[in-house]
């Protein structure tokens, strides 16, 4: 089988550091050699544990973790490390309900990829991730966007009313950073899906208005008279240009 990877290494100026986690010993190695092949170094580990070790010891650029493993599952290492960096995950997973993606997500995995998969498909998605975060560009520079009483920090990942701090998953804080980052244009869900968190949950398009509903609900924003986010009938949802 032709392991090589024909998009070439990711381009962001070195070589990064891709842990697998995954007790899956022989699909773990395959998913090695493929990203070894695209011009990554790669660690391996085979319990949860011994994972989280490695990612505290060796401080890898991003992180692919299974979520069915001995030791610590996957649910715990994704919780542990989103407390301790801002490592981007990559959750690997069989189970593929929406229950379970999206308690991944808000946990703060950047991305979810179910079995069975692509080996070219993960490379693709590593790419995608570490660009996205930015991983190994240095100091990213620091965005703020003020609506009304509202503050969204990118850099900081925080948003504040009225100076109080809102506690928001990092799920809601993607969907509020693309609306504040463009006040007045209305986004429909897909868009707010694919610019939020960079790929597509197929067939989860409702689960934006959830995201929306919790949103208004720690702005405390009427929905039938909103001051920070509007419903675009036909469309989906704008942030209030003021």
């Amino acid at each position: 089988e032709d392991q090589s990877d024909r998009g070439g290494p990711v381009s962001l100026g070195c070589v990064k550091r891709i842990l697998v986690a995954d007790d899956d010993k022989r699909l773990a190695d395959l998913v090695r050699r493929y990203l070894e092949n695209a011009g990554f170094s790669v660690t391996v580990a085979h319990d949860g544990r011994k994972a989280l070790d490695i990612a505290r010891g060796r401080q890898p650029d991003l992180v692919i973790l299974d979520l069915m493993m001995p030791e610590l599952d996957g649910w715990d290492v994704c919780r542990i490390l989103r407390a301790e960096s801002d490592v981007p995950i990559i959750m690997l997973t069989a189970r593929s309900t929406e229950d379970d993606m999206l308690l991944g997500l808000d946990l703060g995995a950047d991305d979810y990829i179910t079995k069975p998969f692509s080996p070219r498909e993960v490379v693709a998605r590593v790419r995608t991730v570490l660009r996205r975060s930015g991983a190994g560009e240095g100091e990213p520079e620091r965005m703020i966007w003020s609506i009304g009483k509202l503050e969204v920090d990118a850099h900081r990942h925080e948003a504040r009313l009225e100076g109080d701090y809102l506690d928001v998953t990092p799920r809601e804080f993607a969907v509020l950073r693309v609306l504040a980052a463009a006040p007045g244009k209305a986004f429909s869900r897909s868009e707010l899906i694919s610019e939020a968190f960079g790929f597509d949950y197929d067939g989860m398009e409702r689960t934006v208005d959830a995201y929306i509903r919790s949103l208004r609900k720690k702005l405390d924003d009427d929905s039938e008279q909103p001051a920070y986010i509007e419903t675009v009938y036909g469309v989906g949802y704008r942030m209030i240009d003021r």
